[in-house]
């Protein structure tokens, strides 16, 4: 098998990857994109996957199945993560998909998504010596693997992400004063519960939020992914990007270049995480990995 196609399916996007194994054992990608259709939106209140949620999705499912199977994939391989392992009514949704277009959705545990993004890391990124601490942060939950160089010492999943985060303290627009505040003492109680500490000497964040700061930072009008790839955020870039939300209302901050106008409503919440994780892991700045679950999912899959 030389040609795989990934499809990431999270509470905030989904993700589409198309990878060609090269001779050298190296992935090229043929195509690497997104849709933002929010399959997690009212999740945290409802339990369930809306109606007109559920069937964006699996059409979006469905049309980058058949993108795959244009570009001559052998496999597609479709996974669900923090959404999917939450809603009371994932079945229907698994099954919607298998009848658009005949993708099977395997719902993956919080765990092997971590060791997903972990390889995804190790193979895009240099890695100093030392403590390592890998996060993705999404729409439904943040992952956290901890490691030593290529070791992988411990991962676990905490069910805290943008969209709950965005519900419980950023539903009014523009936001009330005092509420980044709240949002970020209930992010630290969680992460300190969860026992996210220590102090890595490599702190490496990915994901939509942490990609969308960093082309918010660089002004990007179109994303560049070799410009993002193994790029910083410092604690100053973070805390600038807080203000620079908290200060807007969400039609202001869809003008911002470099930021997706479908993550001008969530942003603000993902910028509070990341606060919150520089903080708790006395780190000054995080290196950008513009790779994913998905690009570790097609590594695992052709390298076997």
């Amino acid at each position: 098998m030389k040609k795989v196609a990934i499809i990431d399916i999270g509470s905030k996007s989904i993700k589409f990857f198309v990878g060609e194994k090269q001779e050298d054992g190296s992935i090229k990608t043929l195509l690497d994109t997104n849709d933002i259709a929010a399959l997690g939106e009212g999740l945290s209140k409802t339990g369930r996957i809306s109606e007109e949620a559920l069937e964006r999705n699996a059409q979006s499912v469905a049309a980058f199945a058949a993108k795959a199977r244009e570009l001559g994939a052998e496999k597609i391989v479709s996974v669900g993560t923090m959404a999917l392992r939450s809603a009371e009514n994932s079945a229907d949704f698994v099954a919607r998909v298998k009848e658009l277009c005949d993708v099977d959705v395997q719902i993956i545990p919080g765990e092997e998504e971590a060791r997903l993004s972990y390889l995804a890391v190790l193979s895009g990124l240099p890695l100093k010596d030392g403590d390592l601490v890998i996060f993705d942060t999404g729409g439904g939950s943040t992952e956290f693997i901890f490691g030593h160089g290529t070791e992988l010492k411990n991962r676990f999943s905490v069910n805290l992400g943008s969209n709950r985060i965005t519900e419980d303290f950023f539903a009014d627009d523009p936001v009330k004063e005092g509420s980044v505040e709240k949002a970020i003492a209930q992010i630290d109680r969680e992460f300190a519960e969860a026992g996210v500490n220590g102090k890595p000497a490599q702190l490496v964040g990915m994901g939509g939020t942490v990609t969308s700061m960093g082309a918010v930072k660089h002004k990007m009008v179109k994303y560049d992914p070799d410009v993002i790839q193994g790029s910083a955020l410092t604690k100053e870039d973070v805390d600038e990007q807080v203000e620079a939300y908290a200060a807007r209302t969400i039609a202001e901050r869809r003008e911002l270049p470099g930021l997706q106008p479908k993550r001008a409503d969530v942003i603000l919440a993902g910028a509070c995480i990341l606060k919150d994780i520089l903080q708790r892991l006395d780190a000054p700045q995080l290196t950008i990995s513009d790779r994913g679950l998905r690009h570790g999912l097609a590594f695992d899959l052709l390298n076997k």
